[in-house]
């Protein structure tokens, strides 16, 4: 993670960091379905950001990382944090706590690169050409056929999908506040502030209302060691680099490359298998997601 800024990136080192990106988000599925059997969800984050914070903060002191240099600038990476990464989690992990199918959460969810375009022009002067426009049409539209056979509408109630938009308007509104206000933020520390302040809020919802028994085994280790290094360190620091380094729409159109990805994850580790209808759908997400980022 290099402090000189993204905007020095070449058009391949910037599709290369989109690759790793969209592999190691979608990898968060693959391994919650490893880690969740043995951990309550409040207790299994608290530990991932815990162990992110470990890592991170040696590299943070070796490159000497700049940090915050007054209340205001702090404010606002913790309030970025707070919505992109707790409101986010907490609202996916919650919905589907009260019944809602994982088909259901990647629509709701899939809703953020159109929505993020919707309102960029307003919170950053950012406008969408038609063609990005039709782009982001067509990746839903992917997204929808990847995810239709694990629709359920009937599975969860009103409170489960209210969870589920809450974490869509907190990564959609978290996304725009991150590139409006911590544009000059140092990607390092600007990570571990928002991983410990997502541990102050989850860690509080674990001890209050899980037991944070823990089963240690293979499966839970691996699950969170990867979580926390894939997930809470290198996706979303990708992520913001990412939004920094372009328009918020056409990065965010990436989400819809996720549940391919994670379909084919599932192919590959658990034996999963995925209809025509479905891998048509990943081949109209692609295009779609070309077609917003031209």
């Amino acid at each position: 993670m290099n402090d000189t800024g993204p905007s020095g990136l070449s058009r391949l080192q910037v599709a290369a960091a989109g690759a790793l990106f969209t592999f190691f988000w979608a990898s968060g599925f693959v391994s919650a379905k490893y880690g969740l059997p043995y951990a309550e969800p409040f207790t299994f984050l608290s530990l991932r950001f815990v162990i992110a914070i470990l890592l991170l903060a040696p590299i943070a002191a070796l490159w000497r990382a700049r940090w915050p240099r007054s209340p205001a600038a702090l404010g606002h990476i913790v309030v970025a944090g707070l919505l992109v990464q707790t409101i986010y989690l907490i609202g996916v992990f919650q919905a589907i706590r009260f019944g809602i199918s994982t088909g259901v959460i990647a629509l709701i969810v899939g809703l953020q690169p159109l929505l993020t375009g919707a309102l960029a022009s307003a919170a950053l002067g950012e406008r969408a050409t038609r063609g990005q426009w039709i782009g982001l049409a067509l990746g839903f539209a992917g997204l929808a056929l990847v995810v239709a056979e694990k629709v359920d509408f009937g599975a969860g109630d009103g409170v489960g999908a209210a969870f589920g938009v809450a974490g869509l308007i907190g990564i959609t509104i978290g996304t725009l506040y991150q590139k409006r206000f911590c544009a000059g933020m140092d990607i390092r520390s600007g990570v571990i502030i928002q991983n410990a302040a997502s541990l102050a809020v989850i860690g509080v919802l674990a001890l209050a209302f899980e037991t944070r028994e823990v089963q240690w085994t293979g499966d839970f280790v691996f699950a969170l060691t990867w979580s926390a290094i894939g997930l809470s360190v290198i996706a979303i620091a990708l992520y913001y680099v990412l939004v920094r380094r372009g328009a918020a729409a056409k990065v965010t159109s990436l989400i819809y490359l996720s549940p391919p990805t994670t379909a084919l994850m599932g192919w590959a580790v658990f034996g999963e298998t995925f209809s025509a209808l479905a891998l048509a759908g990943m081949g109209v997400a692609v295009a779609g997601v070309a077609l917003a980022n031209r």
